[in-house]
């Protein structure tokens, strides 16, 4: 009987790992994909549709299981039995596993009381209206926001820089409202250099170690003191995982993993992407752990490797409105030892989320280009 690995997510980290699987382990294992949706949503160009320069696209996921020969369950996991090594669905029905991946993702939640909040592909059309509006020159200043705690602001800043390359009679008064030391410091100095000359280029002010309290009547209150005047506010998203029987979790949510992706204190349960408590909350993180997680699954399968350990490089594009500018630091400890930003890409394919066996997927269904 085939090693029996079940992975429970669709999204990138899910993806990733069942791929990777197959191709480590041709014939050891027989997989089991379990998605609460029956579709993968590419969302990292959301941030690009509100301008025209991008979509968000959609992927069947029975199509994705068939190439990988998966079967796939439409089903939410909800609890882990892990000395019964059973897993349970919010379906009420249970699968039996020898590995187990746990990739189910996280919920999002407003950051900011009073502010807009961009962080899904729903968000898209209101963003639109903002840019509507302030064509017709309702909105004369507009403020980005970066809440403390923030774990990927990336996207708040494509939207800022993309609003003010967009051409515009109107166009309103820029600011970034951030509580980061440095734009964008989480890639590092080369990113944050390349990010400030960026902003002072697009006539962006910029504001960091500031703390966002709360917005009420167009002004955004910081702490301990002062606040930011505008006429809109819009800030990235809170992250918190979603609560799973029988599985730690630390107070918000996320799931302690080592450096082979495995769940603390749980035998033969694995976890990757924005689920773990790994600070950074990012596509090419959450492959890079489900392929570790993959090389250990396929190693106890009985294939000859070695499994890596985790250690992440984070590879991102950042879209600006006139080019893209491609980043790239090394991390430890959820900070980056080095880091890199140019004009060209410098890894292949170049595409937003660098998973090493769903971005070729995902390049040979032309999609996931800046």
């Amino acid at each position: 009987m085939a090693f029996r690995a079940l992975i429970a997510g669709g999204g990138v980290a899910g993806l990733e790992a069942t791929i990777a699987l197959r191709a480590l382990a041709p014939d050891l294992v027989s997989i089991e994909l379990a998605s609460p949706a029956a579709t993968f949503a590419y969302r990292p160009l959301a941030v690009a549709e509100p301008f025209g320069r991008g979509r968000v696209h959609t992927f069947d996921l029975e199509a994705i299981a068939r190439e990988c020969r998966a079967d796939l369950r439409i089903a939410r996991l909800a609890g882990v039995d892990a000395g019964a090594r059973t897993a349970t669905f919010d379906d009420g029905s249970t699968a039996r596993y020898d590995a187990l991946v746990i990739a189910c993702g996280t919920r999002h939640e407003p950051a900011l009381p009073g502010a807009e909040t961009f962080g899904e592909p729903a968000d898209v059309e209101a963003f639109r209206r903002l840019l509507v509006a302030a064509d017709a020159g309702q909105v004369r200043a507009l403020g980005f926001v970066v809440p403390h705690g923030t774990v990927w602001p990336l996207p708040l800043y494509e939207l800022a820089l993309m609003t003010a390359a967009r051409v515009s009679r109107r166009p309103p008064t820029l600011r970034v409202i951030t509580s980061e030391e440095e734009p964008l410091d989480v890639l590092g100095p080369a990113a944050s250099r390349a990010v400030s000359d960026l902003l002072v280029e697009h006539g962006i002010s910029l504001e960091c170690g500031a703390y966002p309290v709360a917005v009420k009547s167009g002004r955004l209150t910081l702490a301990p003191t002062g606040s930011v005047q505008a006429d809109r506010f819009v800030a990235v998203p809170r992250q918190r995982g979603v609560a799973l029987a029988g599985v730690p979790q630390t107070p918000t949510g996320f799931i302690p993993i080592d450096e082979h992706a495995r769940v603390e204190g749980l035998d033969q349960v694995f976890a990757a992407g924005d689920i773990t408590h790994y600070p950074v909350k990012q596509g090419g993180v959450a492959a890079q752990q489900a392929d570790a997680a993959a090389e250990m699954i396929a190693a106890e399968a009985g294939a000859s490797i070695l499994p890596t350990p985790f250690r992440p490089v984070l590879r991102s594009v950042l879209l600006t409105g006139d080019g893209p500018r491609y980043l790239s630091s090394r991390m430890r400890d959820g900070g980056a030892l080095s880091s890199v930003a140019t004009t060209q890409p410098f890894w292949s394919p170049a595409d937003k989320i660098a998973a090493p066996f769903l971005a070729p997927y995902l390049a040979r269904a032309g999609t996931g280009r800046p």
